[in-house]
């Protein structure tokens, strides 16, 4: 930042906007209100109709594939997409939301978006309603983001102190970057394949990994 107006801006403040986000929503709380809860728990729903996670590019599109040098399949941007979809999805499936069923979205046959289950919808919109204040505050900047509800809410899962049941210790975390590849696997993918090009594009690739950043530290207290 480099003038006092800046400071006053929300995007470049992510911590403090985000903390102060938690606070409003923990205030509402204690008041009986759920107005923000309300708006959050509706943006959180219509996310996960359109989750980034969930918009795999079609099997007829991917179906050639790629080699390297010594003539050996290459990982699809389909593959990839798939790979990275269902970890997260199995360890939300397991740990968060035991027995959903969370669906891809994008079906070879149409342009729109298949809807999820109603009682999967059910579930994750009772989870996301009942979260704690910062919780629910970072998984809204986490969705924001990311464009993912399930990238986000595994993010808070991971590192919220609320959570420390479900987290694995000994084990590799998810955390900024695989949050951030599996929010942007396409770019991730045409970047391994054919080299990165440095543009406008990386204010965004690491604003991204700000914002996700801001959502570890409001959540995680005392414990990273």
């Amino acid at each position: 930042m480099t003038t006092a107006q800046q400071a006053l801006k929300n995007h470049l403040i992510p911590l403090t906007s985000l903390t102060a986000r938690a606070a409003d929503i923990a205030r509402e709380d204690e008041e009986g209100m759920s107005s923000a809860r309300d708006q959050i728990v509706k943006t959180a729903m219509r996310y996960l109709d359109t989750d980034t996670l969930l918009c795999w590019v079609p099997e007829a599109v991917d179906s050639l594939g790629e080699t390297n040098e010594n003539g050996e399949k290459l990982e699809s941007l389909r593959e990839a997409q798939m790979r990275v979809a269902n970890d997260i999805i199995a360890f939300l499936g397991t740990k968060v939301w035991p027995g959903v069923d969370i669906r891809p979205i994008l079906d070879v046959d149409s342009i729109l978006p298949v809807s999820q289950p109603q009682v999967t919808k059910d579930i994750i919109q009772q989870w996301v309603m009942n979260l704690h204040a910062f919780d629910l505050a970072a998984l809204e900047r986490g969705i924001l983001a990311a464009k993912s509800l399930l990238i986000a809410a595994r993010l808070v899962v991971e590192w919220s102190e609320n959570f420390r049941g479900l987290q694995r210790p000994g084990q590799k975390r998810f955390g900024i970057e695989e949050a951030a590849e599996a929010s942007s696997m396409e770019v991730k993918w045409q970047t391994d394949m054919w080299g990165e090009v440095e543009d406008t594009h990386d204010v965004d690739k690491e604003d991204l990994r700000r914002q996700l950043g801001s959502v570890i530290v409001v959540v995680s207290g005392e414990t990273r």
